[in-house]
């Protein structure tokens, strides 16, 4: 009979898995067991721009026919209540399932709420269908807060300011994205909001949604914010009470523990995506709740290897990029306010540069901060903002250098493309790196 993979959850993780297990052996009884009511949306994506989607159904990832098209079986709307290890089965609406092996990739649910939370015009972005919902509602906003300054609600913020819409960002911390941007990045993306329109309340703390029946304001440790439409950006924790109920470990951050195979505690049982801790390539503490491509690249690993195959998942930098207004920010592993925390010594390089030749219609800022380990000048983490080309991509090349173990002394003789009308001659990461030496030669 042929090996039976069961995979609880069909986000990034879940379709990762599936993929990871159908090319591992496509003999394989590959079966999934969903929430989502019929289908997988690419949820990542939908807050980037709602103005600029025209239609939500092509957010749609994979329906039932699509993973029928692929060998495997899927059942949308379905509630796992137990694991049960021993038996090799799950519980699914109080029947038990069995497996040979399990991969929980379960997402992340709702974590502390605020009261209020259920009024109407209070979203949370948790999937497709919720996120086309609010996009509707935007069209008749007046006012709208947004709450929390990470990833997410930055898209979200600058989405409804294209819109024309009086958009407040509410954010506990001093600045956005307290945990991946150092101030004098973020002082800049903060002052292009103000430029916008954006009224920015920072070291604010949200108390409750206050309104009858629908939200009329948020109350916060500042006073009330007049609001029509809420969208929640924060707020969401690992799923994973139904795999600690079975006894799998779950680490002190919430996650469930896995090896550099995704393999859990229990015997034939992996997990990936937002469920799973996954190790820092700069030995720091494990990690949880990543972007979408980690999640899928978590879950073909774990489906891989619960098929059969072999396939590792290495530690992370995790290389990343926003739109944040008018600016797009990005990075990878550590930047100077983390590597302090975690008493790394370092020595930094910076340079502003520009995205072609300055000639050329369109031509951007790119700004670029490296960080590397005193004496070795090995990299160890960078940041980059501009007005959008090539911060993505060097964010994704800056993670593997630093994967690599490039130093200042390689980036700063590195080979770079000129093309007056795509590139500049003089590449920012290569002048950044050439003044980090510098700054290391100084002491």
């Amino acid at each position: 009979m042929p090996r039976k993979t069961v995979i609880i959850g069909g986000g990034a993780a879940g379709l990762g898995a599936a993929t990871g297990a159908k090319t591992a052996d496509p003999t394989a009884d590959v079966a999934v067991y969903t929430q989502a009511a019929d289908s997988v949306y690419g949820s990542a994506g939908t807050p980037a721009d709602p103005a600029d989607v025209e239609d939500f159904e092509k957010l749609l990832v994979a329906d039932g026919q699509a993973y029928a098209d692929a060998g495997v079986s899927v059942t949308f709307g379905a509630q796992v209540t137990a694991i049960d290890t021993a038996a090799k089965t799950i519980t699914v609406g109080g029947a038990p399932v069995s497996y040979d092996s399990l991969v929980i990739a379960a997402g992340s649910g709702a974590g502390d709420t605020v009261p209020g939370s259920d009024l109407t015009g209070v979203f949370h972005v948790n999937g497709g269908r919720s996120v086309a919902e609010w996009n509707e509602v935007i069209a008749r906003t007046k006012s709208a807060v947004v709450v929390n300054a990470g990833g997410v609600g930055l898209e979200i913020v600058t989405a409804l300011a294209k819109r024309g819409v009086e958009t407040h960002l509410v954010e506990a911390a001093g600045q956005v994205l307290p945990t991946l941007l150092d101030p004098d990045f973020a002082t800049i993306v903060q002052d292009g909001w103000t430029e916008l329109g954006v009224h920015l309340h920072l070291n604010t703390s949200v108390e409750a949604f206050v309104g009858e029946g629908a939200v009329r304001a948020v109350r916060t440790s500042e006073g009330e914010i007049v609001a029509d439409l809420v969208v929640v950006a924060t707020n969401r924790a690992a799923d994973t009470a139904v795999a600690a109920a079975a006894g799998i470990t779950v680490g002190p951050g919430g996650g469930i523990v896995v090896d550099d195979h995704m393999k859990t505690s229990a015997a034939d049982v992996w997990a990936a995506g937002d469920v799973a801790e996954v190790a820092h390539g700069g030995g720091a503490t494990p990690l949880l709740g990543l972007t979408t491509s980690h999640a899928f690249a978590e879950g073909r690993a774990a489906g891989t290897n619960a098929a059969g195959g072999d396939r590792a998942y290495k530690a992370v930098r995790i290389p990343w990029s926003t739109q944040a207004g008018s600016s797009v920010v990005g990075g990878t592993a550590f930047n100077e306010t983390s590597a302090a925390a975690a008493g790394i010594a370092y020595v930094k390089g910076e340079a502003q540069g520009i995205s072609r030749a300055r000639y050329y219609p369109g031509v951007n800022m790119v700004k670029v901060k490296l960080l590397a380990e005193t004496g070795t000048l090995r990299l160890i983490g960078a940041q980059l903002l501009g007005g959008g080309e090539g911060i993505k991509e060097r964010a994704n090349f800056l993670a593997q250098a630093v994967k690599t173990g490039l130093t200042l002394t390689d980036l700063s003789t590195m080979e770079n493309v000129y093309s007056p009308a795509i590139g500049a001659l003089n590449e920012p990461i290569v002048v950044a790196a050439t003044n980090g030496v510098a700054n290391a030669q100084k002491g």
